[in-house]
């Protein structure tokens, strides 16, 4: 919902009270009178609802949780619409004293309200006689239209959307006390101080008030739509990081498996018993054969070659023949 000057003239946001119910504190935010009724300037309005608004998405944008405020009877059912469309708590019966600053107890009161309606589920009530269930039930119905709305709240709020400041009195109090932001409908009869975020204007037409609790949970869901979508990208960013890294692991496995081939390589290479065969291959004995294959005495036969002492002797004994000769003669 885009808020503008039309949209709040449409819906009768710059009708105050009567002039003599007016707060003199809210002058600066009055343009004039018309027939008694003061008429709220919606020049000061705009901005100050659109800053408001801002403080709103900001809270949602973090995650936290805004309180809807709104008991009046104009307010009651556009508070609980509004505020379950956005996700967000809400009180739109009556504000319990404490209910800020005794969060302690009424966290019991919602943890009893869970159990009566998990009870309530189980089919527990029917096995009762009818007048404990009946006591129980209406338990149930007291406890939901109290504190129903926050029961999911988890917490204190992050802040408070108030519509009608001067019908919330409590409630704005014990934010302060707290120090929770408050942003405030304030009309021409109500006091501004204590409020972070004042949005001057009509806080009875029902149409007005439709206009700032729907404004206020659009600009929550659209800060929980940014949300989302971040979350989404930065899932998917994720999920492509390991994609990415996997080439990267798996460069390690293959160095991994090609050292362990070199580790192989070396063993499968070296193993000089089965692939060198020193003995097989070479086989010295058997190749080379250098006794049958020489045979030095055999082939050379010296004796019988050269035969020295053979041809010696015939020289000797043809020398002494000779001799013998010369001798006789």
């Amino acid at each position: 919902m885009t808020v503008s000057m039309r949209s709040l003239l449409e819906a009768g946001v710059h009708f105050g009270h009567r002039t003599c119910d007016r707060n003199p504190k809210m002058e600066d935010y009055i343009f004039g009178n018309r027939n008694r009724v003061s008429i709220i300037n919606l020049e000061k309005t705009l901005p100050m609802l659109k800053d408001a608004l801002n403080m709103v998405s900001k809270v949602a944008a973090n995650r936290g949780k805004v309180l809807f405020v709104g008991t009046k009877y104009a307010a009651q059912d556009v508070i609980r619409e509004q505020a379950e469309r956005c996700g967000m708590p809400y009180v739109n019966h009556r504000w319990l004293g404490g209910m800020l600053t005794n969060y302690k107890t009424v966290r019991q009161s919602i943890k009893r309200l869970k159990e009566l309606e998990k009870m309530q589920e189980d089919g527990y009530f029917e096995k009762l006689i009818k007048k404990e269930a009946l006591s129980l039930m209406r338990e149930t119905e007291k406890l939901e239209r109290s504190i129903g709305g926050i029961k999911h709240m988890g917490g204190l709020p992050d802040a408070l959307f108030v519509i009608d400041v001067g019908n919330e009195k409590i409630a704005v109090k014990e934010a302060q006390r707290l120090g929770i932001p408050v942003v405030g409908i304030v009309d021409t009869n109500n006091n501004p101080d204590g409020i972070d975020y004042i949005v001057p204007g009509n806080d009875d037409a029902i149409r007005a008030i439709n206009l700032y609790a729907g404004a206020a949970a659009d600009v929550i869901l659209e800060a929980k739509e940014s949300i989302a979508t971040e979350t989404r990208i930065e899932e998917e960013a994720e999920a492509k990081k390991p994609a990415a890294k996997k080439p990267a692991a798996k460069k390690p496995a293959a160095k991994k498996a090609k050292a362990d081939v070199e580790k192989a390589e070396p063993k499968a290479k070296a193993e000089p018993k089965a692939k060198a065969e020193p003995k097989a291959k070479a086989e010295p004995k058997a190749k080379a054969e250098p006794k049958a294959k020489a045979e030095p005495k055999a082939k050379a036969e010296p004796k019988a070659k050269a035969e020295p002492k053979a041809k010696a002797e015939s020289k000797a004994k043809a020398a002494s023949d000779a001799g013998d000769a010369a001798a006789g003669e």
